[in-house]
């Protein structure tokens, strides 16, 4: 089935032939209301598509460390399953539970999570008792006691409100250094 890639204007010129001559239009495209309508258009899709081809678009800062985050997750693997509750009926793996605490810690301005490690501790009133050991990266500031225990209170509650388990404990390993 052949597909029909010209546009005939009423006068009987095609685009194509406008476009091919978009900058020197001979006698009947410039008296033409249809050719040069029809140019108009042209010359403005010919300024907006150099407009977007001159624009370099900057990928975020963070943009690296977002991608090299989910491939070293994915090549972990998935991890150990977790139990989410007593009768082991419902389990979450350590990976996506690690992903979940990095993820809070990185939506703290200043914060970059790297390394995360989880493991089921026990079972506390039903409910799936971790540890974690979470690495990051911050900027230099003086109130860094004061960030670091941001981290620790937003990725705890992560953990509770998106898992559901308690995380009873959680070692925060400051890594490095970086600039904004």
């Amino acid at each position: 089935m052949a597909v029909e890639t010209s546009y005939d204007l009423p006068c009987g010129r095609s685009l194509e032939q406008l476009w091919d001559h978009i900058d020197a239009a001979d006698e009947h495209e410039r008296a033409c209301p249809h050719c040069s309508t029809a140019r108009h258009s042209l010359r403005a899709l010919r300024e907006a598509t150099d407009e977007l081809a001159a624009d370099r678009v900057q990928p975020r800062i963070d943009l690296t460390e977002r991608i090299m985050s989910a491939v070293r997750a994915e090549i972990r693997g998935r991890g150990e399953m977790l139990p989410l509750d007593a009768g082991d009926t419902l389990q979450v793996s350590e990976q996506a539970v690690a992903v979940v605490l990095r993820f809070a810690a990185d939506e703290i301005e200043g914060v970059r999570a790297r390394r995360c490690r989880v493991r089921a501790v026990g079972v506390e009133d039903g409910q799936t008792v971790l540890h974690a050991e979470l690495t990051v990266a911050t900027t230099y500031r003086d109130d860094l006691a004061e960030l670091l225990a941001t981290v620790r209170d937003r990725v705890m509650a992560a953990c509770a409100a998106s898992v559901g388990v308690r995380l009873a404990r959680l070692d925060l390993r400051l890594a490095d250094f970086y600039d904004r």
